[in-house]
């Protein structure tokens, strides 16, 4: 069941965030999907934030680094951006077996995992909004736990 979240600005993005990140359990995967400029490094970023319980952690962009690692309580949290990937094989260099089995992997440009992609996983997918700020997030769960997850995320106060 496909779920469809709209927020009018960065504040919703943020919230949202906060929302899926109070939920976070190891071995979550989040497949961020969206043109430049749609969100997902902002998304990604109040995620890590929200989960540190930090609103100042200093969460740098991996665009360069192709992944960030945040040693969080309780749970780390790896941030891939594969944008400047190639071959699906560069992807091993990453670690990203390991960021699958111990903690939350948060994926910007997910199309290039290819066949690494895990079949239990969440694709949130941000599209533009009615304004300039606006955002329409669908989030597609894979796997029963994400579900049920998202069945439930209007219960979650960030």
């Amino acid at each position: 069941m496909t779920r469809t979240v709209t927020v009018s600005d960065q504040n919703g993005t943020e919230a949202l965030a906060g929302k899926l990140a109070a939920l976070a359990k190891p071995g979550d995967v989040i497949l961020m999907h969206g043109t430049l400029g749609m969100g997902k490094s902002a998304f990604c970023r109040a995620y890590i934030r929200a989960l540190a319980n930090n609103p100042h952690e200093e969460v740098p962009s991996p665009t360069f680094t192709l992944v960030q690692i945040y040693e969080l309580d309780p749970i780390p949290v790896w941030h891939f951006d594969l944008y400047r990937l190639s071959d699906p094989e560069e992807i091993h260099e990453l670690d990203i077996e390991d960021a699958f089995a111990d903690g939350v992997s948060l994926i910007e440009w997910p199309d290039r995992l290819e066949y690494l992609t895990p079949e239990n996983r969440l694709d949130i997918h941000i599209e533009p909004g009615s304004t300039i700020d606006a955002r329409v997030f669908q989030l597609l769960p894979h796997g029963a736990d994400w579900q049920k997850r998202i069945e439930n995320l209007d219960e979650v106060t960030s």
